[in-house]
């Protein structure tokens, strides 16, 4: 089941959960309180400590 959270990055209304109820979410949430979406910013390339570089 969906359900509200705010955004990390702008604090608007966005949605956790299965997806299957994002409508029924957005419907409970005034459209200009609703979080647009935002580009995801780059991570770092992950560091697995227990692999050797080169193996």
């Amino acid at each position: 089941m969906c359900r509200p959270v705010p955004c990390r990055t702008c604090g608007k209304t966005t949605w956790a959960g299965c997806g299957q109820h994002v409508d029924q979410v957005k419907a409970a949430v005034p459209a200009g309180q609703w979080c647009p979406g935002h580009p995801a910013e780059p991570r770092p390339p992950r560091s697995w400590p227990w692999r050797k570089r080169g193996a």
